[in-house]
């Protein structure tokens, strides 16, 4: 595949701010649930578990995002700024992965992050970052594999 283009480093970029600080956040949830810490990082400052559900769902999101999301996102991009093809395979799918959660989110969390958060907030980091760049990763690696883009 040989060098990584400009392209491939913006998206490396941007997925690094999207989701670095995200797993930052998981991890804190991960070693105390139910610490204040973690509630302002996940679900807002000041803010507490509607119900146990919404505990839950927020813990195995973190677990997943800490066991897949992660390591996808080093190996893949690892591989990509190696030039081998692979990684643009691992990059689909935590492509598919990161637009997978967008509409998860959309349907769960929209309401309570517009709310407290506002649109521009949730258009951008909260929610649209993670479409942005799966869908964004998702067409260059397709791109990339089929030798559309030199």
């Amino acid at each position: 595949m040989g060098e990584p283009n400009l392209f491939a480093w913006i998206l490396l970029v941007f997925g690094m701010i999207t989701l670095l600080p995200l797993i930052a956040a998981q991890t804190v949830l991960l070693r105390d649930p139910e610490s204040r810490r973690a509630k302002d990082l996940i679900i807002g400052k000041g803010r507490e578990w509607t119900n146990s559900t919404h505990r839950k769902s927020a813990i195995a999101f973190a677990w997943s995002d800490i066991l897949l999301v992660l390591p996808l996102f080093i190996i893949g991009s690892t591989a990509v700024l190696s030039g081998a093809s692979w990684g643009y395979l691992l990059w689909i799918a935590l492509g598919f992965i990161c637009v997978y959660f967008s509409i998860t989110f959309w349907v769960m969390e929209r309401a309570n992050s517009v709310k407290y958060h506002g649109w521009f907030a949730y258009l951008t980091y909260y929610w649209g970052f993670f479409l942005y760049w799966g869908v964004g990763v998702i067409i260059y690696s397709f791109l990339q594999l089929s030798n559309m883009i030199f």
